[in-house]
């Protein structure tokens, strides 16, 4: 990976492109160090450090957006809300026709999709922000020498005008910069909490002198990181074979190549709805006192054996869910057709496409179970009652983020370097 950095930064125009991107995360860092007025900063990020949260809305926010969810400050919602509007307008393009033809009618139409979108951020920007504060007003998080309508305006102006302009500069990343540009911002959001895990490890080591416990969990976080390497690049290749065929005097076709079915296609987004479900009841448990709140830490805490069952089972359905919605196979197999192409073995039109879906099916299920397993693995580990592995162990969902995006802005950078590179067949 370092000498595909290497080798593009000796490219001027890719340069300059990565100096631009460095320049967007500078800013992006200080507006993520700027506090919001009227919040006590201390006692938020006491509160979200806490168990409190645990296996609730804001516990994922705060993996998503970092110290800057926990410390409540100008980009305290991240990019949360444009990750929530991108699925929501995914899923009414299946589901409405009229935004369905929008979407397929050209540059043109995708670039309504995406003023659509940004419509639907700012909305969710203002519910998330209106929860995010009424969750610290009921915690006594908020200044009261002020009166409570002002107050409540400053701080949901501060967090929809922050959640837009870190939507703006992950834009601005995507035209002037290396691409990837919202998964990039949460890229650095969730490399920004390793200098507390490192001092979380320090810390541990000095006060229990758990060293063998340490070792432990930095050798498991390295597994994690290969097992996650090794899945986001596994995929079940399929042989294709297209017909020749003659346009006036040259031939074309001939050629063998391979259909890839990736086995985690659908990425971490079966996590992300997953974790959607089954952190409201904890959620509202935060807002509503009483027996309510009893019988969700009772059977529904982050720690109970209900909860990481639904975890699994929910994260596997919606793993099928999300490949159905975005992995068309009828269209696939009437694409291989049209070209010429053939899957060996199997005719060309419905019996392709029944092997195909048969296929993904079954990739899909391998792929379920790891982002299953991954995501239940640190609560598992919090059972051991070991306190360094519970200090330590880094969530599987961030590393799945984290490795994914790497992985993602190193092939596009190797693939941008590579075409100002290639001299061509006389060269």
């Amino acid at each position: 990976m370092f000498k595909i950095f290497r080798n593009a930064w000796k490219v001027p125009e890719i340069r300059k492109r990565m100096l631009y991107t460095l320049f967007i995360i500078i800013i992006f860092r200080l507006g993520a160090n700027i506090m919001v007025p009227f919040i006590d900063s201390e006692g938020v990020n006491d509160l979200f450090t806490s168990t409190a949260t645990e296996g609730t809305l804001f516990g994922y926010f705060s993996m998503l957006a970092g110290q800057a969810f926990q410390n409540a400050t100008l980009f305290a919602l991240g990019v949360s809300p444009y990750i929530t509007a991108s699925i929501v307008i995914q899923l009414l393009t299946i589901a409405i026709p009229a935004l369905e033809r929008i979407a397929k009618s050209g540059p043109e139409g995708q670039a309504k999709i995406s003023k659509i979108t940004r419509y639907v951020t700012i909305a969710l920007a203002l519910v998330t922000s209106y929860g995010y504060y009424a969750t610290l007003n009921s915690q006594g998080l908020i200044d009261s020498t002020m009166p409570k309508w002002f107050t409540m305006v400053v701080i949901l102006a501060c967090h929809t005008a922050g959640a837009c302009l870190v939507m703006w500069l992950g834009e601005r990343i995507d035209e002037k910069g290396i691409g990837n540009g919202v998964s990039l911002i949460l890229f650095v959001n969730i490399i920004s909490s390793v200098p507390s895990i490192l001092e979380s490890m320090l810390n541990i080591t000095i006060s229990l002198g758990d060293i063998l416990g340490v070792i432990l969990a930095l050798v498991m976080m390295l597994a994690i990181v290969t097992l996650v390497v090794f899945f986001s690049n596994s995929e079940r290749r399929l042989p294709v074979q297209y017909a020749k065929r003659q346009v006036g005097r040259k031939m074309y076709g001939g050629a063998n190549t391979y259909l890839p079915i990736r086995v985690m296609m659908g990425g971490v987004m079966p996590i992300i709805f997953a974790n959607a479900i089954v952190s409201l009841p904890a959620t509202l448990a935060l807002l509503i006192r009483g027996r309510f709140q009893e019988w969700v830490q009772k059977w529904f805490s982050a720690s109970s054996p209900i909860y990481v069952i639904v975890m699994f089972v929910l994260i596997i359905a919606f793993a099928y869910f999300y490949i159905a919605i975005s992995f068309n196979v009828n269209e696939v197999a009437n694409n291989l057709k049209a070209n010429g192409g053939t899957i060996l073995g199997y005719r060309p039109g419905q019996p392709t496409a029944q092997y195909i879906r048969k296929v993904v099916h079954r990739v899909t299920l391998i792929g379920a179970l790891f982002l299953s397993f991954m995501s239940i693995f640190p609560i598992l580990m919090s059972w051991t009652g070991w306190t360094a592995l519970r200090a330590l162990v880094y969530g599987g969902t961030s590393v799945i983020i984290v490795v994914d995006v790497a992985l993602e802005t190193a092939r596009d950078i190797e693939s941008e370097t590579t075409m100002r590179h290639y001299k061509g067949f006389l060269a």
